[in-house]
């Protein structure tokens, strides 16, 4: 067997040029180790965001953006949007639309337990709310009462308009030229499952509403 043919100078020379490189390349790296610079680690938080992709193009001309033959846009509509806030415990909330304005107040901070009579702190939120009634420049409200479904549908109705009519008294004072429409539903319309307690206190309320300054 011949012994194999030695490499030409140049190729050596080229080859101990890349062996002596990636020694120095390696030799960097160790030195950014030791010098405390921060190893690469992987991404674990499951919420991390991705870069933004880049835009998609549209193609204007594109059929799918054009109206058919003969076709017309509609009429221009605005949607009732509608923002619901309630306070921490969720003794009162206020549901806001285009429209109208209601609140409502839970039985438990207005009335004592299967009673119509308020108390000294249902007062003041009722005048509040008369207030920003006033501030509305609203002619009519609704004041509509509820119940759970705890006891006779017959005494659920008769206690939630009497609770209406209760809120509806602390607030006509102060609204001389507003027209007020009371009704009891007693266990009709439930926002809540009534199964559980805690569904069961949010159906017991009186809720107010009216209308929004510049609504037709």
């Amino acid at each position: 067997m011949q012994p194999p043919t030695p490499a030409p100078a140049a190729h050596r020379s080229a080859l101990r040029c890349r062996v002596g490189l990636s020694a120095a390349v390696a030799v960097v790296l160790s030195a950014s180790t030791l010098w405390g610079a921060a190893p690469a680690t992987a991404d674990d938080d499951p919420n991390a965001v991705p870069s933004a992709a880049p835009p998609v193009e549209v193609d204007a001309n594109s059929p799918g953006l054009m109206l058919g033959d003969g076709a017309t846009l509609g009429d221009i509509r605005v949607l009732d949007i509608k923002s619901v806030v309630e306070d921490m415990g969720g003794e009162e909330r206020r549901e806001d639309t285009n429209v109208d304005i209601t609140f409502a107040l839970q039985a438990e901070v207005l009335f004592g337990k299967d009673s119509a009579k308020l108390s000294g702190e249902a007062n003041a939120r009722i005048i509040a709310i008369a207030a920003e009634i006033k501030n509305q420049n609203a002619t009519k409200v609704r004041v509509f009462g509820f119940t759970d479904n705890l006891g006779t549908s017959a005494h659920g109705d008769v206690l939630s308009k009497e609770r209406a009519n209760a809120v509806q008294g602390v607030l006509s004072p102060g609204l001389p030229n507003v027209t007020f429409e009371i009704r009891g539903y007693g266990e009709q319309y439930p926002i809540a499952s009534n199964d559980t307690e805690e569904g069961r206190k949010k159906n017991r309320r009186v809720e107010i509403t009216f209308q929004r300054t510049g609504a037709s």
